[in-house]
């Protein structure tokens, strides 16, 4: 039997010219808009190639560096430190090695002194940070007054780093410490909220009594 003439399939032309595409040229199999099209569609796939993947290498790196031992600093002798005033100490934080002086921050070290310190975090010595927790800016430590004090904005701290007054969300964050034979060793940073509970490392600006610590997740690094 002959195939019925009206059921026989009609392969389609690759040429615009023979679909009947205006302004096609003869010869031509793809039309100008649809190269266009493509060619600014791959454009921006790259630019955006380009940019995503060092901000996703710089976001998740921290998350396969091997961080099951903490960088513990030596600053100085026991014999240096005494329970009621601070000295200060140059580190390099543990988040910033091989960065250089960039990486560098002080901190203040002073003897444990349950007179002064009712918090149950048990190291043995207080390291403070000097990074203001409203804005980031350095705080100092006035003996005479026994407070931190940041110059920029007013935020003031007691000699335990708690908020006294002026727009610092919470308490100054601190290091571990520990001591081997007569050296006091500097470790990791870590956040408090006002009651002196232990947290992971978060930005300056973000509080974290009752739920505002959900509110400011942790990050890989601070």
């Amino acid at each position: 039997m002959a195939p019925d003439p009206k059921k026989r399939s009609h392969k389609r032309s690759p040429y615009t010219a023979d679909r009947g595409t205006p302004g096609a040229y003869e010869g031509e199999t793809i039309t100008r808009r649809t190269l266009f099209t493509g060619g600014a569609l791959a454009a921006g796939g790259v630019a955006t190639t380009a940019f995503a993947l060092p901000a996703l290498g710089f976001a998740l790196g921290p998350l396969f560096e091997d961080r099951s031992r903490p960088i513990f600093q030596d600053v100085g002798s026991t014999a240096d430190f005494n329970p009621d005033s601070y000295v200060p100490q140059v580190i390099t934080l543990p988040d910033s090695q091989g960065t250089g002086e960039a990486g560098k921050t002080t901190v203040y070290v002073r003897e444990f002194n349950p007179e002064i310190d009712t918090d149950k975090l048990g190291y043995p010595y207080v390291a403070i940070s000097t990074r203001c927790m409203h804005l980031g800016c350095p705080v100092r430590y006035v003996q005479a007054s026994k407070r931190f004090i940041c110059p920029c904005h007013g935020g003031v701290y007691a000699a335990d780093g708690s908020v006294s007054g002026g727009p610092p969300v919470r308490p100054l964050d601190r290091f571990a410490t520990e001591v081997e034979g007569d050296r006091v060793l500097v470790g990791d940073r870590f956040s408090l909220d006002s009651q002196f509970q232990k947290f992971s490392p978060r930005d300056p600006g973000e509080p974290l009594d009752g739920l505002w610590q959900y509110l400011y997740p942790p990050r890989p690094t601070v």
